[in-house]
């Protein structure tokens, strides 16, 4: 590529525009030196250690890997030096006093995915910046809606690392150049095509959903022949910055319902530092995100871990969905319209 664009440079023109914009491009430079180091650590695999071994904690619905607290220590450690008040992490309970009295508080997950690593799939980080509250030691700045978050991304450690970006204008990918350790520019203005054939689940979880999720995928698995009336394709890494990354190249949904079990009523992505960051870069690049009743940025968090109901991509595929969930038998194969026994069937 000619005329190649670097983070740093993105930023400082972004942060030209408004002066108050320099701490938040501070703070995203020092997350993404972080990922750099984290990125260099996955790389390495089993010659970094056992990073997939538990360490008898709970990190989110997961035992906690080895590779969870590495990653959240070259996190605290970059944050050092970022105007940061507090930062809230998948990894600790409370939040983390750094800089009280800073303007800007950081949530994370240092690794989305980390059940993936003995198992050389692509993990993430995701991340997302907000104004602090008060002295900024507590968890009060994290229980802001996702239309507060001054900055969000995550950061795909694959073939290639990527680091996908919002400050609200639009999402962007930057694609690591190793041997210069500088991301770089390499797709600007991301377009999420508004309709698509493909959708990523975890289809193991089928009996558990309720009826809206499940008419939905009857509808896709009936393809062609379907009330769709087009053939559908499953995808599913189990790491969510690897799902959401291939719909933001090629269009489709990412989803995470609610189910039945117990500990899954209210989905699994934690609503501060996968949910809200995850949706606010889909909608910059033109898609839609929700719980299924609520638009995901719309929702207010009362802790730091609270947990949400996940379904986010191509946007007329998300307005379908959010039509199945406030009226699950007034579409789609289970209706009387399309039933195997309705109007037009024998």
């Amino acid at each position: 590529m000619t005329d190649q664009i670097d983070l740093g440079s993105f930023l400082d023109r972004w942060a030209e525009k408004d002066p108050a914009r320099a701490d938040v491009a501070i703070t995203v430079i020092r997350l993404s030196e972080a990922c750099c180091r984290i990125g260099s650590l996955v790389n390495l695999g089993p010659l970094a250690g056992a990073l997939g071994s538990e360490t008898g904690r709970q990190s989110g619905a997961d035992p906690q890997k080895e590779v969870d607290v590495r990653a959240n220590d070259l996190i605290v450690s970059a944050l050092k030096e970022a105007p940061v008040a507090t930062l809230g992490s998948e990894e600790l309970e409370w939040a983390l006093p750094i800089h009280p009295g800073a303007p800007l508080a950081v949530a994370v997950d240092p690794i989305d995915g980390s059940s993936n690593i003995d198992a050389n799939i692509s993990v993430g980080t995701i991340f997302t910046v907000l104004p602090a509250r008060a002295n900024g030691v507590d968890t009060s700045s994290f229980l802001q809606s996702g239309k507060a978050q001054l900055a969000a991304g995550f950061v795909v450690y694959g073939p290639y690392t990527s680091l996908v970006l919002t400050v609200g204008s639009g999402t962007h990918i930057f694609t690591l150049q190793r041997t210069a350790g500088q991301f770089i520019l390499t797709m600007a203005d991301v377009a999420i095509p508004a309709t698509t054939r493909e959708y990523a689940i975890n289809a193991s979880n089928y009996r558990h959903w309720g009826d809206s999720m499940r008419t939905y995928i009857d509808d896709c698995l009936r393809g062609f022949d379907g009330p769709r009336g087009k053939n559908f394709n499953m995808r599913w890494t189990a790491s969510p910055v690897a799902d959401i990354y291939r719909l933001l190249i090629r269009g489709g949904v990412f989803l995470y319902p609610g189910d039945m079990r117990e500990t899954y009523t209210m989905g699994r992505l934690r609503l501060v530092y996968e949910a809200n960051p995850l949706a606010w870069i889909i909608e910059q690049a033109g898609g839609a995100a929700t719980n299924g009743s609520e638009r995901i940025l719309g929702l207010t968090p009362s802790t730091l871990h609270q947990r949400t109901p996940f379904m986010g991509g191509s946007r007329t595929e998300v307005e379908y969905l959010v039509r199945l969930h406030q009226d699950p038998h007034g579409a789609g194969e289970r209706s009387p319209l399309f039933g195997r026994r309705g109007l037009f069937r024998t």
